[in-house]
């Protein structure tokens, strides 16, 4: 085994602790998830490897479930289908009967009727639908939103009389950061912005659609310091809604969509979920309607680990290079959302973080890295680390660029007993 160790900084960096919980944490000097030694699992089956914690999204649902009864408001909680799509994943939330699916393709649709989800526990919030597209979800008695004039026309052309949903762009927004904002000063492909909403009301009664839902989603990724943003949102929103219900809509519901992160430093501060609900419960409870969210990385982002190796340390130019046995192919946060990511060794997690580092993956693309001026600990070629929060959207926007294989999958339920599957190879 090779080790290149940088300089030390001035002073050591603690470790950070922030991500302990009674289900991922310290046993003995090891990593564990789930009551799981993670190690073991990693030399078992391979790297890269996610290892999922099956307790952690029920566990999450439960405790939005919880704070949205606060508002005294009849409430809705839908799972975002595209955050993971994993059966034994989704059977933990589908248990609960209580949380529905928020599908953004026919394909999404069609998954959650075969996981268990009944047409009328679906709603639908997709963009530029095709007519092949509509084929499909409108042979189900799901629920639509449309984001557009042109698609309230195409639906209606299809099926006029059906009820719908509008999702509009209220103005404001909220992200992790601001190329995460869904709406704003900046237009984006998404809803329905305040100067067409004439324009689609007129489509809707043309073509006798019943709108009974008023959507919007402000960003994707933010956290506790973004809840102000993510109210404006809210407030931009409810001129809107008055104009759906002077006009006569009968609006059932108000959608405020997810984008609820979850923190990925030491540094960062987490949604506060009593705030978030009280947010939700002084804007819309007044108005005697169904609030409804749809969050789903933040239901999933903790429940999963991807293990990897370090397979090169290498000093280049003045910066060590610490090289990991999978890449963006299975690991897309950095890349995609520009998402910070914390990893840790899984021997002695807490050990001092000496150097900073950029941690890098093995496809062969310059921008295939996952920490950059990181502080990191001292480690060895052939060591196994854990990148953390890969339990929302890693494995559904997998792809085996480079031909390189999806990454196998370990999933530990209550009891900790695990099973594993072997990822797919392209060749």
């Amino acid at each position: 085994m090779t080790h290149v160790a940088d300089p030390p900084r001035p002073a050591d960096t603690a470790a950070p602790d922030w991500w302990r919980r009674p289900r991922l944490d310290i046993v003995g000097d090891r990593l564990h998830l789930g009551g799981v030694e993670l190690e073991p699992l990693g030399r078992a089956h391979g790297t890269p490897l996610f290892v999922h914690d099956l307790a952690r999204p029920p566990e999450t649902a439960r405790a939005v479930l919880a704070a949205l009864a606060t508002t005294g408001a009849p409430t809705r909680l839908r799972f975002a289908l595209k955050a993971n799509r994993e059966p034994e994943v989704l059977a933990g939330l589908r248990a609960l009967g209580t949380v529905g699916i928020d599908a953004c393709s026919p394909g999404e649709v069609l998954h959650a009727l075969a996981n268990g989800w009944r047409a009328d526990e679906i709603s639908v919030t997709a963009t530029n639908l095709s007519d092949r597209d509509l084929d499909v979800i409108l042979a189900h008695d799901v629920h639509l939103n449309l984001d557009g004039v042109s698609q309230l026309e195409r639906v209606g052309r299809r099926a006029p009389g059906r009820t719908v949903g509008f999702r509009i762009n209220p103005g404001a927004g909220a992200g992790y950061h601001e190329g995460l904002e869904y709406s704003g000063d900046r237009a984006t492909k998404f809803g329905v912005t305040p100067d067409r909403l004439s324009d689609a009301l007129e489509a809707a009664r043309r073509h006798r659609l019943v709108v009974d839902t008023l959507h919007f989603h402000a960003g994707s990724g933010w956290l506790g310091d973004g809840l102000p943003r993510f109210e404006a949102a809210v407030v931009a929103a409810l001129p809107l809604l008055d104009r759906l219900i002077a006009a006569g809509c009968p609006i059932q519901e108000v959608n405020v969509g997810g984008g609820l992160g979850r923190v990925a430093r030491q540094d960062e501060v987490p949604v506060d979920l009593t705030a978030y609900a009280s947010v939700l419960g002084r804007h819309l409870t007044p108005y005697g309607l169904t609030i409804a969210c749809e969050p789903g990385d933040y239901l999933m982002k903790d429940s999963a680990v991807l293990l990897g190796e370090v397979v090169t340390v290498e000093r280049r130019a003045g910066t060590t290079f610490v090289g990991l046995d999978l890449g963006f192919n299975v690991n897309p946060s950095y890349v995609m959302y520009r998402f910070a990511q914390e990893v840790v060794p899984l021997r002695a997690p807490l050990r001092a973080r000496t150097q900073l580092v950029t941690i890098a993956g093995h496809i062969n693309e310059a921008g295939d890295v996952f920490a950059e001026d990181y502080p990191f600990p001292a480690v060895e070629e052939g060591e196994l680390v854990a990148l953390l929060n890969a339990g929302g959207y890693h494995q559904g926007q997998s792809s085996t660029h480079c031909m390189r294989p999806l990454a196998g999958s370990v999933f530990v339920a209550d009891d900790g007993a695990s099973s594993f599957r072997a990822g797919s190879s392209p060749v």
